[in-house]
């Protein structure tokens, strides 16, 4: 079985958003010079902007899908 890449992992997140919360306009990794490396989920209309950031590109994304992943288990916890 093949390793993961990023954006096997971006995929997966986007899935994830585009899953829960429909619309989707962007997720991606960024290098920052001050931050690092910063992970960015852009939503639709309803929902703003969630970033994550992380001393890699790697662990950056994971963060962000941690968090896409609380932010629906608290939802459906309501």
């Amino acid at each position: 079985m093949a390793e993961k890449t990023d954006a096997d992992r971006i995929k997966e997140t986007y899935v994830l958003c585009k899953t829960h919360f429909g619309d989707v306009k962007f997720v991606g990794i960024k290098y920052h010079a001050k931050i690092g490396w910063m992970a960015k989920a852009q939503l639709g209309d309803s929902f703003e902007n969630l970033t994550a950031d992380g001393k890699t590109s790697t662990e950056a994304i994971k963060n962000l899908r941690g968090r896409v992943k609380k932010i629906i288990k608290r939802y459906n916890g309501v």
